[in-house]
């Protein structure tokens, strides 16, 4: 099944009409696929989402998971720091009157992907580990991820952006763990650290 399935699917489910899954799509599409989206775009999406498959199971609240996941970089620009709470806030906008969905729930789940922080809601432990699953591939993916950042902020010179990138960088190492969830942290904790501390090397 596609990502375009996977989207209708999950908007059905909770409630919108059916006559309106298309043109979300082609709005979620056309967000992820801006000139400037390296990064975050419907890549990263679709690796999130292989992650949310592997870890169904785990999770209370699939429905909420996977709707956030699908709009928690709607809005994305380098120079905001307002990016979560834009695309939070639209995620909820579109929501239908009786959606069978906690607004709540991924209004929070949204926000915790800006800080990456533990939250006492284990389901938010596994999206913001699903969206940092990046942090712990192989080396030359990972060299690919942060070349891909890079020329997200490509409108700051090495001058200023090495310093900030090494800074974000250091504060998940300062953290006892990058991962919020017990299973990341034994399957990729490690792995993470080194490839943190060898692009830190690099600046």
């Amino acid at each position: 099944m596609g990502l375009k399935e996977k989207f209708v699917n999950v908007l059905l489910e909770i409630g919108f009409e059916a006559n309106k899954t298309d043109a979300l799509w082609q709005d979620l599409e056309k967000a992820y696929s801006g000139k400037n989206r390296y990064y975050h775009n419907l890549t990263h999406l679709e690796e999130m989402i292989v992650q949310f498959e592997i870890y169904h199971s785990q999770l209370t609240f699939p429905l909420e998971v996977l709707y956030a996941i699908f709009y928690h970089d709607y809005i994305y620009k380098a120079t905001s720091k307002e990016n979560e709470l834009k695309s939070t806030e639209f995620a909820i906008s579109i929501l239908p009157e009786n959606a069978k969905i906690n607004a709540a729930l991924v209004f929070d789940m949204i926000e915790a992907t800006k800080l990456h922080e533990h939250n006492r809601v284990e389901d938010i432990n596994w999206l913001i580990d699903f969206d940092l699953k990046i942090l712990s591939k192989e080396w030359k993916e990972y060299e690919v991820y942060f070349k891909q950042i890079r020329k997200e902020y490509k409108i700051y010179p090495d001058l200023l952006y090495n310093p900030g990138r090494k800074k974000a960088l250091q504060h998940f190492l300062e953290n006892e763990f990058i991962y919020q969830t017990q299973t990341f942290r034994t399957n990729f904790e490690k792995q993470a650290r080194e490839n943190i501390q060898r692009e830190i090397s690099q600046l």
